[in-house]
């Protein structure tokens, strides 16, 4: 029960990272507000996971729906601890010069924008409450790009450049924030990473990772619950690589 009494918004919890983080954190005694897009996806986890989750539909782009988020949480459950900012968004792998510009836009406003929002929301209940934190889902793609994928990887970077500059800001009010940087895994944005969803493509990505294999909504769960666990209590804006080594 390593969260036990703490309450944690999930962005993006309908599916992959979101959804194991929120199935995690529950095991170990937060209760949850799972946030996404997808509402019906979203219901069913919180309804598997019982009464310690709600789900809520949100956009993690717009303002409005952030209020929304952070009052589901005070009101239903009384305090906000952790906001773990997991949604996340990918254009096609394909040289940089092909992106339109509406697929650059949406990357940064949901891969970077939501993180200012995020924080306009939050930030304030944690500073009244003296204590908070904020988990960021970031990218190995931050720290060792990918071909094809330009625009999301330099947003990636710039999510890890908010973390850092967050977390020195506000760790005298007793806020930390941190990120994690997982390699690809088996979540719904794979096939736009690789482009194309086929055997040699999986085997390349394979093969990047020198532990041998793509990552786990259980491996990204695992470390965001000791980073947002009072274990972590000394750390604060550490990007984590969960990356089989693919950063070495």
């Amino acid at each position: 029960m390593r969260l036990k009494d703490k309450v944690a918004i999930i962005t993006g919890a309908a599916s992959g990272f979101g959804e194991g983080i929120a199935r995690r954190f529950a095991e170990e005694g937060s209760r949850v507000v799972i946030a996404d897009l997808n509402a019906e996806s979203g219901a069913r986890i919180a309804a598997e996971i019982g009464a310690s989750a709600v789900s809520i539909r949100a956009d993690v782009t717009s303002a409005d729906d952030w209020k929304a988020l952070i009052q589901e949480a005070v009101d239903g459950f009384g305090r906000l601890d952790i906001v773990v900012n997991n949604a996340g968004y990918t254009h096609v792998n394909q040289p940089m010069m092909d992106v339109p510009e509406s697929e650059y836009d949406r990357c940064y406003a949901v891969n970077v924008k939501a993180l200012y929002l995020s924080a306009m929301a939050a930030v304030p209940v944690f500073r009244a409450q003296g204590s908070g934190q904020f988990l960021n889902i970031a990218s190995t793609a931050g720290v060792r790009p990918r071909p094809g994928l330009v625009w999301y990887n330099s947003s990636k970077s710039a999510a890890i450049g908010v973390t850092r500059s967050m977390a020195i800001e506000l760790a005298a009010e007793g806020i930390r924030v941190n990120a994690i940087n997982p390699v690809a895994g088996e979540t719904p944005l794979l096939t736009k990473f690789m482009g194309e969803d086929t055997p040699e493509k999986r085997a390349a990505f394979r093969a990047s990772v020198p532990i041998g294999r793509l990552s786990t909504p259980s491996d990204i769960a695992n470390a965001a619950l000791y980073l947002c666990s009072d274990e972590a209590s000394m750390l604060t804006g550490v990007c984590l690589e969960v990356d089989g080594g693919r950063c070495i």
